[in-house]
């Protein structure tokens, strides 16, 4: 990022309106940051004309890496708040101007306002892009319409997992959940990921025929496992088939919730909220090793 070309030539006109000598204007940049070697960078300043001090000033500090930003900005607020001229060089020798140097100092004022105006809306357009990224695409009756539209068999193969995804990432964003929208990494498809109580949790989806199986929920441990702190969130439509669950804690460090269609219904009938279904699930994991629980209940699920 540089410094807006139009607001540097404005400071230079202000600093060849309020100083006259050259040592004055070293003075000034060395006060606003400017280091001996800047100073030296510019050469024999005592040799040129005072234009050609502050243009060789200004053309090495944007040759910097940092683009000189930070002398800049330190000059930008010493000359829209400056406030002393220097009576020997305004009224005895009348060399400098103060109302030409008041009119330099106004522009240079306004350019800025229009500048920060301008940073202003940006950011508010900024946020409000953010914003409406955030914003769920759909309220909770859509999302139920769609739900038992699936169960309902309108949309069957692979586009029934992908809308299960997406019904999925309205409900975290309905509550305001951070999303992640899916990915691959390393070869390995991920369904999305959401951020609950200052954690990153990875989601998969499954819709199958069957309650999901070992392989799959062995599939997605590993997953979990190449992560840093991983956590997954296991959603299974039809349920868990009838030792996944114990196979997976016996021995293990707990890191999956499983989630499954019945646990949905309630969200989406608005029984409970996604949020207090995940804290429920999550609790019950965190305090009692149960990574299945029924959500109204506490109890394990059949």
């Amino acid at each position: 990022m540089s410094f807006p070309n139009d607001i540097k030539l404005a400071m230079r006109d202000c600093i060849l309106k309020l100083f006259w000598p050259k040592n004055d204007i070293i003075a000034f940049f060395e006060n606003n940051s400017c280091t001996k070697n800047d100073v030296r960078a510019i050469g024999d300043f005592k040799t040129m004309h005072r234009y050609a001090v502050v243009d060789a000033m200004f053309n090495h500090l944007s040759g910097k890496p940092d683009k000189g930003l930070g002398q800049f900005r330190a000059m930008l607020q010493s000359l829209i708040a400056w406030k002393h001229f220097d009576t020997y060089y305004f009224d005895k020798l009348k060399k400098l101007n103060r109302a030409e140097a008041e009119r330099s100092i106004n522009h240079l004022k306004q350019l800025q306002e229009i500048r920060d105006h301008k940073i202003q809306e940006q950011r508010k357009e900024r946020e409000r892009r953010e914003a409406d990224a955030r914003a769920p695409g759909a309220a909770l009756p859509e999302l139920k319409a769609k739900f038992i539209a699936l169960l309902q068999g309108e949309i069957t193969g692979a586009r029934r997992g992908y809308e299960l995804e997406s019904i999925l990432q309205a409900l975290a964003k309905l509550a305001s959940l951070e999303v992640t929208e899916p990915f691959r990494v390393n070869g390995e498809q991920i369904d999305g990921a959401i951020k609950y109580d200052g954690e990153h949790y990875i989601i998969e989806a499954k819709w199958q025929d069957k309650a999901a199986a070992n392989e799959a929920v062995y599939q997605f441990a590993g997953k979990i496992e190449g992560k840093m702190y991983g956590r997954g969130l296991f959603f299974s439509i039809h349920g868990f088939s009838e030792h996944v669950v114990g196979s997976l804690v016996a021995g293990k460090a707990i890191k999956t919730v499983f989630i499954d269609g019945g646990d949905l219904v309630l969200v989406l009938e608005g029984l409970v909220s996604f949020t207090e279904m995940l804290d429920r699930k999550i609790k019950a994991a965190q305090t009692k090793g149960l990574i299945y629980i029924d959500v109204i209940t506490g109890k394990v699920k059949a």
